[in-house]
């Protein structure tokens, strides 16, 4: 094993030792609010003198352990700052009456409570789980259609390939009002013109209007999952296919015998996919319809808000209604229901592919 001079571990230790002190000096002038145009060069130097001190460091049997560190450090870092602090301070701010600057007191469990006792969050809560059984079937069904027909021998699946794809590079927000723009004034003018009379919206009543926003949740999203689709279909040994139109299979149990469950782990993955999205849908639903509709008597209360999905329900109350605390609770509520389902669906699907 190659030896290290002493003068390279005093320089390894004395970058480390030097850039650990700019760094925690740099923090502390930024909690003071001193010096201003130096404190953020002196936070950076001092990582950057922290992490050549270690790439330094006087040892080879780890060298490389080291290296993959500091390589990984930007991404671990990155991934720390925007994820994991947020969520548990999030979880901290739910538990308390903060108004979205500071903390005013602890409350316990306060905002859980209210949070329950509203008509209007148990209803975005119901439709929301409503939304994402039907799209988790529809957008399934109508991708592994589409990727069928992209599979197949006919001309052209390059232009089905990227005209089915197309509408999922288009932006939530932009794709909401297209298609408001299309229910208000083509579906309308198309219904007008074939019964004779005056047709209205089908923005305008809620049941409609969440059949509006099912039908262009499925247009945007199924070219993505139909893609994978596509790659799990083509991962099929051709042998086997052709082994069953040897024996006689017929197409469609070809279709149900053989390729359904040999792409099951793309089932899996499209399936948990789906569920995810559809359970975080906000943008579409923003603009297509903001939320509103009416809903007569949901336990005894009328509602203007039968099109608001869960996500859209706490973006209004944190931001719109000035309800921080109340709205993060939610949110907490909302990534514990969504990690509980997403577990259980990995988990049933990958048992299935097993059974398969």
């Amino acid at each position: 094993m190659r030896e290290f001079s002493t003068g390279r571990k005093i320089t390894s230790f004395g970058l480390m030792g030097l850039g650990a002190i700019l760094s925690v000096g740099g923090l502390v002038l930024a909690i003071m609010k001193l010096l201003d145009n130096f404190r953020g060069a002196m936070i950076i130097g001092g990582v950057v003198m922290f992490f050549v001190g270690l790439y330094l460091f006087p040892t080879f049997k780890h060298h490389r352990s080291i290296v993959n560190v500091i390589f990984l450090f930007p991404l671990l870092f990155a991934f720390a700052v925007t994820v994991i602090v947020p969520l548990v301070l999030g979880i901290g701010y739910s538990f308390t009456d903060w108004d979205g600057i500071r903390v005013r007191g602890f409350i316990g469990l306060e905002n859980y409570i209210r949070m329950f006792k509203q008509p209007g969050f148990l209803w975005s809560v119901l439709i929301t789980v409503l939304f994402v059984v039907f799209n988790i079937i529809l957008v399934n069904l109508v991708a592994f259609l589409l990727a069928l027909l992209c599979t197949s021998k006919i001309k052209g699946l390059g232009f089905f390939r990227a005209a089915y794809f197309l509408p999922n590079l288009i932006g939530g927000i932009v794709l909401g009002y297209i298609w408001q723009f299309i229910f208000s004034n083509v579906v309308t003018k198309i219904t007008t013109a074939i019964m004779q009379e005056q047709t209205y919206s089908m923005l305008s009543e809620t049941k409609t209007a969440f059949i509006g926003i099912v039908i262009v949740y499925v247009w945007q999203y199924a070219g993505y999952i139909m893609l994978i689709y596509i790659t799990g279909l083509n991962t099929i040994p051709g042998d086997v296919l052709e082994a069953s139109a040897i024996d006689g299979a017929s197409p469609t149990q070809t279709l149900f015998n053989i390729k359904i469950p040999m792409i099951a782990p793309t089932i899996t993955i499209c399936t948990f996919l789906t569920l995810t999205s559809a359970f975080k849908q906000f943008d579409v639903n923003l603009a297509l319809t903001n939320g509103t509709g009416s809903v007569q008597n949901f336990f005894g209360n009328y509602l203007t808000n039968g099109t608001q999905m869960l996500a859209l329900n706490i973006y209004n109350t944190a931001v719109i209604n000035d309800e921080y605390a109340l709205g993060q609770a939610k949110a907490v509520f909302f990534f514990i229901v969504l990690a509980i389902v997403s577990i259980v669906q990995v988990r049933v699907s990958n048992k299935r592919e097993v059974e398969l």
